[in-house]
C-alpha cells in the first residue's frame, strides 16, 4: 500500500502530461492552469518530505521517485517553455545548463549510491531549486501576465542556471573523488 508521501509524489509525476497538454493548447486559460497545476506540483515536493520525516514513513519507493519526479516535471516544462517560444535564443541555454546539470546528478547519483557513498541536499541547491520553480512558474504565464512577470522568470532562471553550475560542480567533484580511490585492475582493463 502506497503512504501519503509516496501518492504525493506520484500526483506530481502525473501532473507532468497535464502540465504539457495545457502548454501544448496553449490559450489564455491553459497558461494559468499549467501555472497553476506546476506550482501544486512544486508543493506537493515539499510536502511529501515533510510527512515522510514526521510520520516516519521513509521508504525505498520514495527515495527512489522523490526526485525523479522533480527531474521529470522540471524537465518536461522547460521543454515545453522552448518549443513554444518562451524561453528562446540564449535563453534555451540556461534551459540547457539546467537539464544538463540534473542528468549529470541523476549518473553522480547512482554511482555514488553503489559505492555506498550518500550526497547531501546542500543549502545552494534547495535554493537553486526554488529560484527554478519560481522562474519556470513566472515563465509559464508569458502571454497572460504583464512583461515585468516574464521577464523575472528570465532573470530567475538564469539565477536557477548560475547555482546550477556551482552545484553541479560540487556534486562532480564529490563524485570525482570517489573514482580517484579506483584501483587500477590487473592486466589495465576495466
Amino acid at each position: 500500500m502506497l503512504n501519503l508521501p509516496n501518492r504525493l509524489t506520484l500526483s506530481r509525476i502525473a501532473a507532468i502530461p497535464l502540465v504539457v497538454a495545457c502548454l501544448w493548447f496553449d490559450r489564455a486559460w491553459t497558461q494559468w492552469l499549467a501555472m497553476s497545476l506546476f506550482v501544486i506540483a512544486c508543493v506537493t515536493d515539499w510536502f511529501d518530505g515533510y510527512f515522510a520525516r514526521r510520520y516516519h514513513q521513509i521508504s525505498r519507493l520514495g527515495r527512489f521517485l522523490d526526485p525523479i519526479a522533480d527531474k521529470l516535471l522540471v524537465a518536461a516544462t522547460l521543454l515545453m517553455l522552448v518549443y513554444n517560444g518562451t524561453l528562446h535564443g540564449i535563453h534555451v541555454l540556461a534551459a540547457l545548463i539546467i537539464l544538463m546539470r540534473e542528468i549529470l546528478v541523476s549518473g553522480l547519483r547512482e554511482f555514488l549510491a553503489e559505492l555506498r557513498v550518500g550526497v547531501p541536499v546542500s543549502q545552494l541547491a534547495k535554493w537553486k531549486t526554488g529560484a527554478q520553480m519560481v522562474a519556470i512558474a513566472f515563465l509559464l504565464l508569458r502571454d497572460v501576465s504583464p512583461p515585468v512577470v516574464t521577464s523575472t522568470g528570465l532573470v530567475l532562471i538564469w539565477i536557477a542556471a548560475g547555482l546550477t553550475l556551482i552545484t553541479g560542480y560540487d556534486y562532480l567533484r564529490t563524485g570525482l573523488r570517489h573514482m580517484a580511490e579506483d584501483q587500477p585492475t590487473p592486466g589495465g582493463a576495466e
